[in-house]
Formats: C-alpha cells, sequence, structure tokens
C-alpha cells in the first residue's frame, strides 16, 4: 500500500492542473478542478493516516526499547547480588537473559530509526500535499475570477468583440494543445 500512496502523491504534485482542466475543456473545467482538489484532499487523508501508523509503530519500538533497557540494568543488579551470594547457577541465568536482551536492542533501535526516516518522509509527502491544494485551490479561484469576468466583458449575444482576447484565448488553446501533445509524447 504505501508503494501506492507513494506513486499517488508524486502523481498528483507532479501533475499539471492547468493540462488536466485544458485535456477536457468543454467537459465542466470547474467540476474537473474541484474534482482534482477532493483527490488531493484523499491522499493528503491517506498520508496522515500512514503517518499515524508510523508514529504508532515508533512510539511502541521506543516503550519497548526502555523497558528492555530497564529490565537489562535491572539483570546487571541482580547478577552482581548473585555473584556476591556465590549463586552462580542465578547469575548465569540472568546474564543469559541480558544477552537475550542485547541482542534484540539493535533490532528495536533499527525499527525505531527506520520510524524516524519513515515519518520524516510522510510529513515531507504531507507537506508537498498541502501545498498543492493551496495552489489548486488559487488556480481554481482565479479561473472562477476569470470566467466572471470574461462573461461581464462579453457582449449581448456573448461575443466580447475584442480582437486581442479572441487570438489571446487562440494562443492559449494553442499551448494548452503542445502541453496535451508533449505529455502524449513523455508516456510513449
Amino acid at each position: 500500500m504505501k508503494e501506492r500512496l507513494i506513486r499517488r502523491v508524486g502523481r498528483i504534485i507532479s501533475g499539471s492542473f492547468n493540462a488536466l482542466v485544458d485535456a477536457v475543456e468543454n467537459a465542466a473545467p470547474e467540476t474537473v478542478m474541484e474534482e482534482a482538489i477532493r483527490e488531493v484532499d484523499a491522499a493528503i487523508d491517506e498520508v496522515r493516516a500512514e503517518l499515524g501508523k508510523v508514529v504508532a509503530r515508533k512510539h511502541l519500538a521506543t516503550t519497548k526499547l526502555m523497558e528492555e533497557n530497564g529490565k537489562h540494568e535491572d539483570l546487571g543488579a541482580k547478577i552482581e547480588m548473585a555473584v556476591r551470594e556465590s549463586r552462580e547457577d542465578l547469575a548465569e541465568a540472568a546474564i543469559a537473559t541480558q544477552l537475550d536482551i542485547e541482542a534484540q536492542l539493535p533490532v528495536l533501535e533499527s525499527a525505531i530509526e527506520d520510524c524516524r526516516h519513515e515519518e520524516k518522509e510522510l510529513e515531507g509527502y504531507l507537506g508537498a500535499l498541502q501545498g498543492k491544494h493551496r495552489q489548486m485551490l488559487d488556480e481554481l479561484r482565479q479561473y472562477k475570477v476569470n470566467v466572471a469576468q470574461s462573461s461581464q466583458s462579453s457582449g449581448p449575444d456573448g461575443s466580447s468583440g475584442n480582437v486581442s482576447e479572441s487570438t489571446g484565448k487562440a494562443s492559449k488553446a494553442e499551448a494548452a494543445f503542445k502541453r496535451a501533445m508533449e505529455a502524449v509524447d513523455n508516456c510513449q
């Protein structure tokens, strides 16, 4: 699942919001933008859930490490007392248990370090997704402003009569087409 989540986050962050909208120009771009924002929200929720699991695993491993360190120290005191009382059988049993604990400590420390690394990675993904979310919201707001301005500047028949505005729209459409073609070329 983690690999799927990482690929999804990468796709969302690297994807061009404008290219998505341009690709479905006549299919309710505002709706498409809002759906893309909902997808980012869902990805943020997934990353947060995964981050919570990692933090919990790190906490459990840290707690276990502290318990084992405590047992190790306690056994050290018991070994000293068993040696003073010439109870070699108790000292040997305590030493064997202490060695078992010493074998587990590096594994626990490694698990904690892995969790720290994964936590940092997920926090990075979360920050990137939150940044992308803000960017997409800004672009949606700008789109709505542009649509409102466009409808205000249109004449009664829906045309603005402004040749430079039409040329700008044509240039924008051409640029969108080129981006779509580049995306297709990059996929092959």
